[in-house]
């Protein structure tokens, strides 16, 4: 057994305790709206999930019934958004309430021989507001925030029980050599098939704590390349390429077990306590013309138009969410902290770029939401910006500003920056000051490299 250095064991004490610090200091929270008593919070998040790909967003031959039911029974919100257009630093911004301008990671850097960028050990993020309010807390599936033996493993950052991938590089193969249970590895040898271990270890979490409040964070993988799936299920006899048929079955077969894990809440009496909440991490990886995986919207991963960055996120919770509910509240990942803050009547830590959004979740009143940011560093410097209807998009620092009007053309088809001068200069303003530097993701300002890719890529067709 490893002994921890003493200045490690000393960092990790105060990191702790500095954490409870400043929830303890933190202006509270609105409790208005705050449930008596509070519930279960189950959080499934898919991985690499277009905003297309379910039935109750307009997929029209992926099969995804259990997830349309939590549509039907809750709200479907349509503009809803990830904390960043690839992993890592979206499920930073859902763990810590800050956007990309301000949160510790803000792109995917690997550490070999596994593990990214740890979040500092002073980090607070969202399990440690519901272990703090009384919760059991669990993660099972990817984390993608630290490596093994780092001041950033899930059991550093609020997490009772891990169980998963530490490793979102290692997350791409469906048949591991090995999973994480908290610090030790469980070995695999490449014989089992990861998600379905995943959602049987969510079951045994549920029935351990169905008798005390618990907080569920359940990344699954689906539907991460690469494509693995033990069979096809419903799409073996299709006429489709091979690949496509597995990646229907990878997604039908989590929808499967969505399904597993609501019958069992119900089973345990426990289904009118439990909230549950359904989004994908950032836009579709996939870009076939098959399955429309961003729908109607422009882009997928790794761009900031709305099909990069826009998540089918659904809620729901029977007695308190009105079923068949479709809202256009716009909300992101980094409001996901502070609504859990709310609802629980726990204090919020300061200086935070999120929201609650409870009254939108329990009332279907609007929430005024100030401006959304966000900034990718894999292409070199990418920002984009939503304030009330308007979004601008700047591929590096000397890029001209793109202006869209998501009211009138959610497609972002029409560039109309040349009519609106004035919206222009408000954004050029805004994205001045929406961010502090960062020394792991400095800007490099590749635009004008950029825009001639695109323009050959446009030159031969491609789809942008």
């Amino acid at each position: 057994m490893r002994t921890a250095r003493p200045d490690r064991l000393r960092s990790r004490i105060l990191a702790y305790f500095g954490c409870l610090t400043l929830l303890a200091a933190a202006p509270l929270s609105g409790q208005g709206l705050a449930a008596t008593p509070p519930p279960n919070v189950i959080l499934i998040l898919a991985d690499d999930l277009g905003y297309g790909d379910l039935g109750c967003f307009g997929q029209q031959l992926i099969k995804t019934p259990n997830i349309d039911r939590l549509a039907a029974e809750g709200i479907r919100f349509t503009q809803a958004y990830a904390g960043a257009t690839v992993c890592a630093p979206s499920r930073c911004s859902l763990m810590t309430g800050k956007h990309n301008g301000h949160a510790p990671i803000r792109g995917n850097r690997e550490i070999k021989p596994e593990g990214q960028t740890p979040m500092p050990a002073d980090t607070i993020t969202v399990a440690h507001i519901m272990k703090y309010a009384g919760y059991t807390t669990g993660l099972i599936g990817k984390w993608g925030l630290g490596q093994p033996e780092s001041v950033s493993t899930p059991d550093k950052m609020g997490f009772d029980d891990f169980f998963g991938y530490n490793c979102q590089r290692m997350a791409h193969e469906y048949y591991p050599e090995y999973l994480w249970r908290n610090n030790d590895k469980v070995m695999l040898n490449g014989k089992a098939y990861s998600h379905d271990l995943m959602a049987k270890e969510a079951l045994e979490f549920i029935r351990r704590n169905q008798e005390k409040p618990f907080f569920l964070d359940l990344s699954f993988t689906i539907p991460h390349a690469k494509l693995q799936v033990p069979d096809l299920g419903p799409y073996a006899n299709e006429p489709w390429p091979d690949n496509l048929k597995t990646l229907a079955a990878m997604i039908t077969r989590m929808d499967g077990d969505v399904g597993r894990l609501m019958a069992l809440l119900k089973e345990l009496k426990i289904d009118e306590k439990t909230l549950v909440i359904f989004a994908s991490d950032n836009g579709a990886a996939y870009t076939d013309s098959l399955f429309k995986h961003s729908g109607s919207l422009r882009g997928h991963k790794r761009d900031m138009y709305e099909g990069g960055i826009a998540t089918p996120a659904i809620a729901r919770w029977p007695g308190k969410i009105k079923p068949g509910v479709t809202s256009d509240q716009v909300w992101a990942f980094w409001d996901f902290l502070p609504t859990m803050a709310e609802l629980t009547g726990r204090r919020i830590p300061a200086n935070l770029d999120g929201i609650s959004i409870l009254p939108a979740l329990l009332e279907g009143k609007a929430v005024e939401h100030p401006p959304l940011y966000w900034e990718f560093h894999e292409r070199g410097f990418d920002q984009a910006a939503r304030i009330g209807d308007w979004k601008a998009i700047r591929h590096g620092l000397t890029g001209p500003i793109e202006l869209y009007d998501l009211k009138s053309d959610r497609e972002e088809k029409h560039d109309v920056a040349a009519d609106h001068p004035d919206q222009v200069k408000k954004f050029e303003t805004f994205l001045k000051s929406a961010r502090v530097d960062s020394e792991l993701w400095p800007i490099q300002d590749t635009a004008p490299k950029k825009a001639a890719n695109q323009a050959k890529a446009k030159a031969r067709g491609s789809d942008l």
